[in-house]
C-alpha cells in the first residue's frame, strides 16, 4: 500500500480519548492510521445550532488528520437516532419487533451519506485507499462513485449481518444491498455473517458466488469475506498485569472480602442480553444456594443512545431487576449484584477483568464482542478465570474453549456459572491458553493488515481468519 489510508466512520474518536475510554473500533482505527498516515473522517458527535457545516473541521495530530462534521438536530434525529439506530440496528440484531421504519428517516439517512461524500471528496488524493465502517454508512460508497470516485474502497460491517428472511423485512432492502455492492471489498465479522450475505446475493439478488470469494450482483463484483476483528492482545495483557496493583483494583478486591467476582461489561443495549443475564444469575442463586454470600456479580452498563425510547426502557427494567434480586437475596454483609450505570477507562477495566473469576458475556446477538477477548487477555496466566460466552457472539466462533451458552436458556447459563466456579485449576489454564493462542495469532494488527491489504488489491487467504482448534479436556457439568 503506497497511498494514504482514509478511514470513515460514523463517529471520530476525540484525539485525547485514544488512551482512555476509546472502544475497540477507535483503537483499531488509530492503529491503522498511525501505520500509514491519513485521514479519519466522520461525525464529530456535536449538534450544530444552525445550518449544516459547510466544510469539515480539521485537526492535525501525530500524522493523522481528523476531519469532522457537525450534524443538525434534524439530521441527527433522522440519520442517527432514526434510521441507523431504530431501523438498521435492531434489524441487524434480529430484533424485528423493535425495528421502526419510516420513509422520512430513510431519506435523511441517504441525504446525510451524500452530504458526507460531498465533504470527503475534496480531501482525497488520487492514490488514497478508503476504509468505510459500519451500518451508518452503507450508502457512502455509492454516493462517492456517483461523484466519479474510482478509488479502491472497502466496507467493514461491525454488527451481525441478518439472514435474508430478516433482512427482507426492510422495505428498502434491495436499495441498501445495491449500495453495498459499490465497494471493492465487503468485510464481515464471521463466517455466519458472510453466509447470510451470500444467501441474500444468491436467492434475493439473483447474483453469483465465485470460488475465489468474490460475489456478483446488480452488475457489480466485489470480494466478500470474513475478517474477525481482534484486540492488541499483548498490550492489554501487560496493562492488566500492571493495573492489578493499582489502588482502584486493590480497593475492589478488598471490598469483595475473598468472594468470587463475576463481571459483565456492556453498553446499555437490548442486544447485550442484560435482562436475560440478570434472570440467569437469579436462577443461579436459586439453584446453588450454597454459593450465596460467596459470589458477587458486578455489571457495568454505561448508558448509550439515551434519546431512543427502547434504551430508556431497558435501563428502567434493569434497575428494577437489580433492586428485586438484591432485596430477595442480600444479607446484611453481602449484596449479590453491583449494578454500575457508568463507564470506566480501559485501564481500570483491565484490572477489574483480572480480578474476576468469571467473565459473563451473554449477548443475544453480537458482531464480535471485544469484551470477551479483553477478559481473556487480562487474566493471570498462573490462575486464570473462566469465560462464559454466548453462542450468538461472533467471538464464540474463535473462543470455543470458553463455556459456550445459549443466553435464552436461563437454567443453562446458571449451570455454566456453577461449572466455571467449580472448574479445576488445570482445566482453567488449558482453556485460557487455547484462547490466548488464538488471540495472539489473530490480533488487531493481523485484522487490520488482512482487511486493508485486501482493499488495496493484495491476495486474500480465507483460511487465515480461523483458528486451528485442538480438543480440550472438559470438566463434568
Amino acid at each position: 500500500m503506497t497511498g494514504r489510508l482514509i478511514v470513515i466512520s460514523n463517529r471520530v474518536a476525540p484525539v485525547d480519548e485514544s488512551k482512555g475510554s476509546a472502544g475497540g473500533l477507535a483503537i483499531g482505527m488509530l492503529a491503522a492510521l498511525r501505520a500509514s498516515g491519513g485521514v479519519w473522517f466522520g461525525w464529530s458527535g456535536r449538534i450544530s445550532s444552525g445550518a449544516a457545516s459547510s466544510r469539515p473541521n480539521l485537526v492535525e495530530q501525530g500524522g493523522i488528520t481528523y476531519a469532522t462534521l457537525d450534524l443538525t438536530p434534524g439530521d441527527c434525529a433522522g440519520y442517527y437516532n432514526g434510521f441507523a439506530n431504530r431501523t438498521l440496528w435492531p434489524l441487524f440484531h434480529y430484533r424485528l419487533h423493535l425495528t421502526d421504519y419510516n420513509r422520512k428517516d430513510c431519506a435523511t439517512y441517504l441525504n446525510v451519506n451524500r452530504w458526507f461524500a460531498e465533504n470527503l471528496r475534496p480531501l482525497l488524493h488520487s492514490d488514497d485507499i478508503l476504509w468505510i465502517n459500519d451500518y451508518h454508512l452503507i450508502p457512502l460508497g455509492e454516493a462517492l462513485r456517483s461523484n466519479g470516485l474510482g478509488h479502491r474502497m472497502g466496507f467493514f460491517l461491525h454488527t451481525p449481518f441478518p439472514a435474508p428472511p430478516v433482512l427482507t423485512a426492510l422495505p428498502n432492502h434491495a436499495q441498501l444491498m445495491r449500495q453495498l455492492m459499490a465497494y471493492d471489498v465487503i468485510g464481515f465479522q464471521t463466517a455466519v455473517d458472510l453466509r447470510a450475505f451470500r444467501d441474500y446475493v444468491r436467492f434475493e439478488a439473483d447474483g453469483t458466488i465465485h470460488p475465489d470469494g468474490r460475489v456478483t450482483a446488480y452488475g457489480r463484483t466485489a470480494l466478500a469475506a470474513a475478517f474477525p476483528i481482534g484486540i492488541d492482545t499483548d498490550d492489554f495483557a501487560q496493562l492488566a498485569a500492571e493495573t492489578a496493583k493499582s489502588s482502584k483494583t486493590q480497593r475492589l478486591r478488598k471490598s469483595l472480602l475473598d468472594r468470587d467476582l463475576i463481571i459483565g461489561v456492556d453498553r446499555l443495549d437490548y442486544s447485550k442480553g442484560l435482562v436475560e443475564r440478570f434472570c440467569a444469575y437469579q436462577r443461579f442463586l436459586e439453584l446453588f444456594a450454597r454459593r450465596r454470600s460467596h459470589v458477587v456479580l458486578m455489571q457495568i452498563a454505561p448508558s448509550t443512545r439515551s434519546e431512543v425510547p427502547e434504551y430508556q426502557e431497558i435501563r428502567r427494567t434493569l434497575e428494577r431487576m437489580a433492586g428485586h434480586i438484591n432485596g430477595r437475596f442480600a444479607e446484611p454483609e453481602w449484596v449479590p449484584i453491583r449494578y454500575l450505570n457508568r463507564s470506566f477507562t480501559r485501564k481500570v477495566l483491565a484490572g477489574y477483568y483480572r480480578s474476576a473469576r468469571i467473565g459473563l458475556v451473554t449477548p443475544l446477538r453480537d458482531g464480535m464482542n471485544l469484551v470477551a477477548k479483553e477478559y481473556v487477555a487480562a487474566q493471570d496466566p498462573a490462575d486464570p478465570g473462566v469465560l462464559v460466552l454466548s453462542q450468538f457472539a461472533g467471538a464464540a466462533q474463535e473462543l470455543d474453549a470458553a463455556l459456550i451458552v445459549n443466553p435464552f436458556d436461563t437454567d443453562g447459563v446458571a449451570e455454566a456459572i456453577e461449572q466455571a466456579l467449580s472448574m479445576p485449576h488445570e482445566e482453567r489454564k488449558e482453556r485460557w491458553e487455547a484462547m490466548m493462542d488464538q488471540l495472539r495469532r489473530q490480533d488487531i494488527t493481523a485484522w487490520r493488515e488482512r482487511f486493508v491489504g485486501a482493499v488495496a488489491g493484495g491476495p486474500y487467504r480465507a483460511e487465515s481468519a480461523w483458528p486451528k482448534k485442538k480438543p480440550l479436556a472438559r470438566s463434568a457439568s
